[in-house]
């Protein structure tokens, strides 16, 4: 029952993330038309790579990893929110 109450707490903080990493992202391209990263992009990245370096150390099993890296992947600026979120990560 405490992890159920757990999540209930962070959903608003998710929701709230989520909504506003949408608007910015679609604001805002990760590039500009010269190739280069705008703030938005190598916001991204760093997350994007605390989240796989975080998962690789994690001791799970490589299904749960999968799961999360793909994501991870699929979701790029969600998914990361999500899974330092509601990972359960030591």
């Amino acid at each position: 029952m405490n992890k159920i109450a757990a999540l209930a707490n962070r959903l608003p903080v998710t929701a709230f993330l989520l909504a506003l990493s949408t608007s910015l992202m679609t604001a805002c391209s990760g590039r500009r038309s010269d190739g280069s990263l705008t703030i938005f992009g190598v916001a991204y990245l760093i997350l994007a790579v605390l989240a796989v370096v975080s998962l690789i150390k994690q001791d799970w099993s490589i299904g749960k990893k999968i799961v999360w890296g793909l994501i991870i992947w699929f979701f790029p600026f969600g998914g990361s929110i999500i899974y330092f979120l509601f990972s359960g990560r030591k």
